[in-house]
């Protein structure tokens, strides 16, 4: 059986709603104006994001820092002094707000919020180092300043006393139009960026400021930052918000996450929905994958950290890459962020000696990399440059001596010009000067003459070679990496990413709007706070044009005796009731009946043992008997984070026993179906095992579609549905659901 879920979609849409078709940087719109514009899927859940003007954010025109100090020894005075340094650097004119001074390192000091209306410039963004915000979010409202930064802890991540306070406070920015940064933030987003530094640059957003420290040192190893947005407990200013805008600005080549917990899951979608549209690839590190990681995020932000499963499938759906180490956030935000898009996928190692090779190739051919062996006329080449005893077909050992001399480039250039290869990785495990100082030039130069990555392992504990320090960081041409198992990750996440943005189509474009004729057949079938029966639920599944056996419900052994004739024997009988789920373990199902008298005895035994059990009976379904094909389950549960999911995998006990299934958050189209099978452990089955014939995946994957649309139309009325066993028959036979379970809300 599916777990039933009970929690609810978290619906904090407020003023984030905006119709399909918008501009970026919308007009925010409340929900019943969305409502009316049409930007809502059939279940009443918005279609796209409205993205704040958060330019007015990071680049305001003037500050205001509240609580501003100069108080040697002060924490106040020291966060006022950093906040003065930004402004300048952003080239902002910052105004200190304090009741008792009348100056702040030697700026004017207004006495209040209301002192600000007096300037002659609009405020853009209110900086609060007081301990209780709330009433100055009220007075910020007052003065129509748009954005405000909380640093204050206390809130929700303090506990049942702390989230009430939090509630608090984000109740009071609604009213107030203020969109606020925190609170149990910090200074991260007012960090010094290097200017210095070309190319596309990392955005980055956490939740934990400390967590996003080793991202800012790739400065140091000449990777671009532009922003980093320390979003804290979320009360307004979510995650989402930042991921939509850095998506749509133009300097950004990627943006790396460092998520907790998310605060809805839908707005999480619908924003790395809108970076999938711009080709900005997303890579994150989602904390929760264990029930102690989940604790501890908890006890951190105060968010849900969602089914870790749920919370998987959903960013694959929309390409967001998921990482688990802040070394693996650096380097594959790095290389997403600076690589060109691949030729070819094939990937060529190559290395001074073979067992480095050989090791590389395994980490990566395990991770799912296609290593091509090179054509015989290109390993001919080779072995121009190469002794003839060396392995060149993939990966390429040249013995070592080739790459202190004029061979070295050679051989590089001829690998990178084989078409089936688009990545040459050259894993250097330690520095053997003057070969490894002469290789890694190479490697450079040729990286400049080629539109193909060139991938380098520096394996040196020391990293303080000049051929390192100077020669592979100084290019922003080479991918350079300290571990065979980061630049493995981030080369899958480079051929993912491209794979999935060449062929990416919004689901949120084609999520209907509309309700279909079969919702208005299941409407009067749902029973609100009950648990369907067995019939009932096969009646919502036929409205939907779920196949199931021919049978008929029946009130008394007569009954089931004429039933049994067009029914066709064998037949298989079992009781039917609400709030009934394992009829197996009662004893309420019998199988392969054949006559008249085994359905009569049947009938009497049911309801004996249904007495007994004091189950609440509808009647005796008298079944249609079938025995082939590979049994399958598809359901509905509801997470508290994303909402209705949809489930696939083995039925019958194996999806208990085995726990082999894939989930996916709707809507999904048909290549999000398939690729749901393709996830199953036991998907040989469906294709035939020990001489079985392959089964109907075309009518599984239609189930699985139909069932997706029960989610969306019937949104949180359908708390739960579990089809188990669905049984997937021969090639053009179809799928049957043989049992099925639904709960109403």
């Amino acid at each position: 059986m599916l777990g039933s879920t009970h929690g609810t979609l978290t619906t904090d849409f407020r003023a984030r709603v905006v119709a399909c078709g918008e501009e970026p940087h919308a007009s925010v719109v409340s929900l019943p104006t969305a409502t009316r514009q049409g930007g809502l899927d059939v279940s009443g859940r918005p279609l796209q994001l409205a993205v704040p003007d958060l330019d007015r954010f990071f680049r305001p025109r003037s500050v205001a820092v509240v609580g501003a100090s100069d108080a040697e020894g002060r924490p106040n005075a020291g966060i006022t002094r950093q906040l003065i340094a930004w402004a300048e650097r952003v080239g902002a004119r910052l105004h200190p707000v304090h009741p008792a001074r009348q100056t702040v390192f030697g700026l004017p000091c207004v006495a209040s919020v209301a002192g600000l209306a007096g300037l002659d410039e609009p405020v853009d963004l209110a900086v609060l180092l007081v301990a209780d915000p709330l009433p100055v979010v009220e007075e910020l409202g007052e003065a129509k300043i748009p954005f405000a930064v909380a640093f204050a802890s206390g809130f929700a991540e303090t506990g049942e006393a702390g989230a009430v306070a939090q509630a608090r406070l984000a109740a009071a920015v609604e009213r107030s139009g203020v969109r606020l940064l925190g609170p149990n933030t910090n200074l991260n987003a007012f960090e010094r960026f290097r200017d210095d530094l070309e190319g596309p640059a990392i955005a980055l957003i956490t939740q934990s400021g400390h967590q996003g420290r080793p991202l800012h040192t790739l400065q140091e190893l000449g990777i671009r930052l532009s922003h980093w947005a320390p979003t804290g407990n979320e009360a307004d200013l979510e995650t989402a918000d930042f991921l939509a805008y850095f998506a749509q600005r133009p300097e950004v080549g990627a943006i790396a996450c460092y998520v907790e917990g998310l605060k809805d899951g839908r707005a999480f979608l619908l924003a790395a929905d809108r970076a999938a549209r711009a080709g900005v690839p997303v890579v994150a590190v989602k904390v929760g994958r264990t029930e102690a990681g989940a604790e501890a995020a908890a006890s951190h932000t105060g968010k849900l950290t969602g089914a870790d499963q749920v919370v998987d499938a959903a960013m694959r759906q929309f390409g967001v890459v998921r990482v688990d180490g802040l070394d693996e956030l650096q380097d594959t935000a790095a290389l997403l962020a600076r690589a060109r898009p691949p030729q070819a996928e094939g990937v060529a190692v190559y290395s001074i000696s073979g067992g480095t090779g050989a090791h590389f190739a395994d980490l990566a051919t395990a991770a799912g990399l296609t290593l091509p062996a090179l054509s015989t006329a290109k390993q001919d080449e080779l072995h121009t440059w190469i002794p003839d005893y060396l392995n060149v077909a993939n990966p390429i050992d040249n013995g070592g001596h080739p790459v202190g001399d004029w061979r070295g480039r050679k051989i590089i250039d001829a690998i990178l010009a084989d078409p089936s290869v688009g990545v040459l990785v050259c894993p250097i495990t330690g520095p053997f000067p003057p070969m490894s100082d002469r290789l890694a030039q190479d490697l450079v130069d040729a990286a400049e003459a080629t539109d193909k990555l060139v991938c380098v392992v520096w394996g040196s504990p020391v990293g303080t070679e000049d051929a390192y320090r100077t020669t592979l960081l100084g290019s922003s041409r080479v991918a350079t990496f300290r571990t065979f198992a980061n630049c493995v990750t981030a080369v899958k996440a480079y051929l993912d990413h491209h794979r999935f943005a060449s062929g990416y189509r919004s689901p949120f474009d084609e999520a209907p709007r509309t309700p279909s004729p079969s919702f208005r057949k299941a409407r009067g079938l749902m029973r609100p706070g009950r648990q369907l029966s067995e019939h009932a639920a096969k009646q919502l599944l036929r409205a939907y044009g779920i196949r199931v056996p021919r049978e008929q419900l029946v009130t008394s052994a007569a009954g089931a005796v004429r039933a049994a004739g067009p029914v066709g024997y064998p037949v298989v009988m079992k009781a039917s009731g609400p709030h009934l789920a394992h009829k197996t373990e009662l004893g309420l199902v019998k199988v392969g009946l054949t006559s008249a008298s085994q359905v009569r005895d049947a009938y009497r035994e049911l309801t004996d043992i249904a007495r007994f059990e004091s189950v609440d009976l509808d009647g005796i379904l008298v079944c249609q008997m079938i025995d082939r094909g590979v049994e399958m389950m598809v359901g509905v549960t509801h997470d508290p984070l994303f909402g209705p999911t949809v489930t696939v995998g083995l039925g019958g006990v194996l999806v208990e026993v085995l726990h082999d299934t894939a989930v996916r958050v709707p809507p999904f189209g048909e290549k999000e179906a398939r690729d749901m099978l393709g996830e199953l452990r036991g998907r040989a089955l469906l294709a035939g095992v020990r001489g079985g014939a392959p089964v109907d995946v075309d009518a599984l994957v239609e189930v699985v579609l139909r069932v997706q649309r029960m989610a969306l139309e019937l949104g949180d009325d359908l708390t739960e549905l579990d089809i188990n066993p669905l049984v997937v028959l021969g090639r053009g036979q179809g799928a049957v659901a043989l049992d099925a379970l639904a709960v109403c809300r």
